[in-house]
């Protein structure tokens, strides 16, 4: 079994790390040149840590033992922003783990009673497997491809 926890202020470098690796090997490919730099920018700026550091960007990590293995992120309360797992582990409901933590945390603790995402071509069969649905069809920005989903709960 994993472990599920808000990341440490520590593990930030790990946690974006992470997230970037995994984006490389799965999701990169169906963005142009301009959305990978737009990604990499995305998650290395520090308004992003700062955001972390004061609560408005929550950032779960999933952990086999002390590794950090899959990372999710919510933005302004109900916004999904990344969700990456290793792909070593891959398959094993890492992922399916993560949005349950997110949305009991987002139902109990924020008192939300959706979530939403901005998802990447290569992970559209695992949110509708999760429940989301299509808000918009498939939109291109700063060479990020993406589709807007919504979870009600």
């Amino acid at each position: 079994m994993y472990d599920v926890r808000f990341i440490d202020a520590d593990e930030w470098e790990d946690a974006m790390s992470l997230a970037y690796r995994t984006f490389l090997e799965f999701d990169a490919s169906y963005f142009t040149p301009e959305g990978v730099r737009h990604f990499r920018e995305f998650i290395s700026d520090n308004t992003l840590k700062r955001m972390s550091e004061n609560g408005t960007f929550q950032v779960i990590g999933s952990y086999d033992g002390t590794k950090l293995i899959g990372v999710i992120a919510l933005r302004s309360m109900s916004h999904i922003s990344l969700l990456f797992v290793d792909s070593k582990y891959h398959n094993k409901g890492i992922g399916r783990k993560l949005i349950s933590e997110l949305v009991d945390y987002a139902k109990l603790k924020l008192h939300q009673d959706f979530l939403t995402v901005n998802a990447a071509p290569y992970a559209y069969d695992f949110y509708h497997k999760m429940g989301f649905l299509d808000m918009a069809s498939e939109v291109t920005q700063d060479g990020i491809i993406y589709t807007p989903m919504k979870y009600t709960f």
